[in-house]
């Protein structure tokens, strides 16, 4: 399954140290105004994952509307903060399962795969939708689990067995290197994770977590999994775990070629545990609690900073990073807060590299767009 490292994508990581250098020198104060309000039909009752392809301008955002069936992902042109169209396009077109409850809601991951022009994102049902830019529709759905009947009839060990409710299907990341797609159910009990492959559109792994993942707030006991990154110098994934009743959390290492958690990272300086996660070009990891790590040995660079957010942003174009929930930005060299947004911010944020402006989704309000004066 190794496949050779794409050429553009060796382009984009020297570009990403590139840019990282240059931007060093940006440690002052900054001050941010709000530039616009996308309106984005239905007015965003309930979302998750925002996500922005820089090198098309396009911002893919997990609308779950306002019930069973009206989930959809929102796309938005960065360059002219303007709403273009949702996907599915139409009512009978196969969708997403909406807004139908807290752990079941669909769409929540989104990872765009460059290559192949598509988008997967993980829905309520367990399933990874693969989205087919083109086309403007899904055009397969993946399941990450299997029902009893079903489990009988499999390889042992092919897919995990299902909850019984199913639960969602909810962050991922994507490995460019293997062609691996890393997707994590986190409220099921116990919490597990899944490798797809992007050519066969099939699940190659999984890992499940151990016992005693249950996390004293979540209603259904799963113990939680947040956001996986994909280091391509080292070729690793790493993922968020909150914090439990038997752990303070942490940022664990999987090998997208064993499938299998090779270290695991405490991050005790995280009250609520870590959720969101970003790498940089030079191998530090910002969880969105503030702890800062490094990607090659764990050791904590710096005193936590205190901030609280579910999805976090790195920002190559002013080397920044960004904290949807405290509405942060902080200097990626020198870890310190720069600015805070002044306007209305939710708990999710992305940034376009090509013109610094962050894209933060606001229920009820629409997308709030804000950028440096």
């Amino acid at each position: 399954m190794k496949h050779k490292k794409p050429f553009a994508f060796s382009l984009l990581a020297g570009a990403l140290l590139t840019l990282s250098v240059v931007a060093s020198a940006q440690t002052s104060a900054a001050t941010y105004k709000q530039i616009a309000t996308i309106a984005i039909p239905g007015n965003l009752p309930s979302h998750d994952i925002v996500w922005i392809d820089p090198a098309t301008q396009r911002l893919y955002l997990a609308d779950r509307g306002e019930g069973k069936g009206l989930g959809r992902i929102d796309v938005v042109d960065t360059k002219t903060n303007t709403f273009l169209y949702s996907i599915p396009t139409t009512k009978g077109e196969v969708g997403f399962v909406g807004n139908i409850g807290r752990g079941k809601s669909g769409p929540n991951g989104v990872v765009l795969i460059p290559q192949l022009n598509q988008l997967y994102v993980g829905d309520g049902d367990s399933t990874v939708k693969v989205v087919d830019l083109a086309a403007k529709a899904i055009v397969a759905t993946i399941p990450v689990c299997s029902s009893a009947s079903q489990q009988q009839a499999l390889p042992s060990g092919y897919l995990v067995r299902c909850s019984d409710p199913k639960w969602r299907a909810d962050e991922l990341n994507y490995d460019p290197n293997d062609r691996i797609v890393m997707i994590a159910n986190p409220n099921d009990n116990p919490p597990f994770v899944t490798f797809i492959s992007v050519d066969t559109q099939a699940v190659v792994g999984q890992y499940v977590y151990p016992g005693g993942q249950a996390q004293a707030n979540n209603p259904n006991g799963g113990g939680g999994l947040e956001q996986p990154v994909w280091d391509p110098l080292i070729d690793k994934f790493f993922i968020t775990v909150p914090a439990t009743d038997s752990s303070a959390g942490s940022v664990d290492q999987f090998d997208p070629k064993t499938f299998k958690r090779e270290k695991s990272y405490s991050v005790p300086q995280c009250n609520a545990g870590p959720a969101g996660l970003v790498i940089t070009a030079n191998q530090r990891l910002m969880t969105s609690c503030g702890v800062l790590l490094d990607a090659r040995s764990g050791n904590v660079f710096a005193a936590p900073l205190g901030l609280a957010s579910d999805q976090i942003w790195y920002n190559p174009g002013d080397n920044r990073y960004y904290f949807a929930g405290s509405a942060s930005v902080v200097d990626a060299e020198t870890n310190q807060l720069v600015a805070n947004l002044p306007g209305p911010t939710g708990s999710r944020i992305a940034v376009d590299s090509n013109n610094n402006h962050a894209f933060t989704p606001v229920a009820g309000l629409g997308i709030v767009v804000y950028g440096v004066q």
